[in-house]
């Protein structure tokens, strides 16, 4: 939906942006070192697998209850069974974000403003979308972009490049 931002109303905004951020997370999955799904570098918290796994549980869970309108313990999105390999991941990934998109296809501008019962109270809809969604979704990459770099995988820059991709100049001693 790329276009001029000014002319979209705050749905269309978050879509296009949802969809670009996406299209980063696609390529980071990209660069997560083939051997080493099962990578932890925290004993106690998640391998590289599950952490790229989370990102598109992020999506799924995050437009399944907005659709339904409340959170529910005993409840998961459909086809969210983690993929068993590194290669299986940015496809997955990108099957559950179309999955995700198209729960809120029908969404108007309006619906922005209908709250959505959460494990913390009510919120609305507009600030569960940006927040469990797309800053959700930044907060992990983060942290996978440096569980790629700690595994010996060189990450694809999200927000400008890495030093792999665009070296820096050596500082003069």
């Amino acid at each position: 939906m790329e276009g001029d931002c000014w002319q979209m109303n705050e749905l269309e905004r978050f879509i296009d942006v949802w969809d670009r951020e996406a299209a980063k997370t696609v390529k980071l999955l990209q660069t997560i070192p083939k051997d080493q799904y099962d990578y932890r570098p925290d004993p106690e918290g998640r391998s590289i697998g599950e952490m790229a796994w989370h990102l598109a549980e992020g999506e799924a869970y995050g437009s399944f209850f907005a659709a339904k309108g409340a959170y529910a313990m005993d409840e998961r999105p459909p086809g969210m069974q983690r993929p068993k390999s590194v290669e299986a991941l940015a496809p997955e990934y990108e099957r559950v974000h179309r999955e995700a998109r198209e729960r809120l296809s029908g969404y108007t501008a309006e619906d922005l403003d209908r709250p959505i019962k959460t494990f913390g109270g009510d919120v609305p809809m507009r600030d569960h979308l940006w927040d469990f969604i797309v800053l959700h979704g930044a907060h992990h990459r983060g942290q996978l972009t440096m569980m790629i770099r700690q595994s010996g995988g060189k990450p694809a820059g999200m927000f400008g490049p890495t030093r792999e991709e665009f070296p820096l100049p050596k500082p003069k001693a």
